[in-house]
């Protein structure tokens, strides 16, 4: 796919995984919708990126669990850029502890942006993608979504579940141009789960890292697609 002039949409994307590869778009030429939860935050971030090149950027606020949210944000941007051809569902956050422990309100919060968010997003870019004659979904999952841990449960039920979701949505699309991947990161030297970047976690991937995996995808030829991608710090410390 040449990028020059396509639009697309970054959930959760003022900082960390989702700004990266918000960026690596708009170097690209594509215009973009910045999206998260806090107003100054998206203001912020579209301010930033607009100076990138000669690409749109705009913004909108939007929690995806709300699909009411989820639906002026794909109406936002598709007003502004006319279609849509591409869709990163990155937004996602992690609440840790064991289940005995963990509130209902915080494992619904996990499963309703991990994995209903997915959904909702999804569900309205689909029919803007088909009539442009197809696009790109590509969702962000972990390789949590395979490999269960203790004081996890939550974050692995929603990656666990947005891989299966993404496998049979790819099988769903495939025949209408629209292609679905989606991107096992291991350990992102980010803000997530009360995490802060610093220069001790040197060692884990870095949210470039993860945009230039988003960026490759959708330059391979349209013949071929890498619908599951794992990516991992290829040097964690020796236990």
């Amino acid at each position: 796919m040449n990028l020059k002039g396509k639009s697309a949409i970054v959930t959760g994307s003022t900082k960390g995984i989702g700004r990266a590869i918000a960026e690596g778009l708009v170097r690209e030429g594509a215009n973009v919708c910045i999206s998260a939860r806090h107003g100054g935050e998206v203001e912020r971030a579209v301010a930033e990126l607009s100076g990138i090149g000669g690409a749109q950027v705009v913004g909108a606020v939007c929690d995806v669990r709300d699909y009411d949210e989820v639906k002026a944000l794909i109406a936002h941007a598709v007003e502004e850029f006319g279609g849509l051809d591409i869709l990163v569902n990155n937004a996602g956050i992690g609440h840790f502890a064991a289940v005995e422990e963990m509130s209902p309100e915080d494992f619904r919060a996990v499963l309703e942006t991990n994995l209903f968010g997915v959904f909702y997003c999804c569900r309205e870019a689909i029919p803007h993608m088909k009539r442009r004659g197809g696009g790109y979904i590509i969702n962000i999952s972990s390789l949590a979504g395979k490999n269960a841990h203790p004081r996890m449960a939550a974050y692995n039920a929603s990656k666990f579940g947005l891989n299966g979701f993404s496998e049979a949505l790819m099988q769903e699309v495939r025949h209408d141009g629209i292609r679905v991947s989606y991107i096992m990161p291991g350990s992102v030297n980010t803000y997530f789960g009360g995490d802060q970047p610093s220069a001790e976690k040197g060692w884990q991937l870095q949210p470039e890292d993860i945009a230039r995996v988003v960026i490759d995808l959708l330059h391979h030829d349209e013949r071929s697609l890498p619908s599951a991608v794992e990516i991992r710090p290829s040097r964690p410390p020796k236990k």
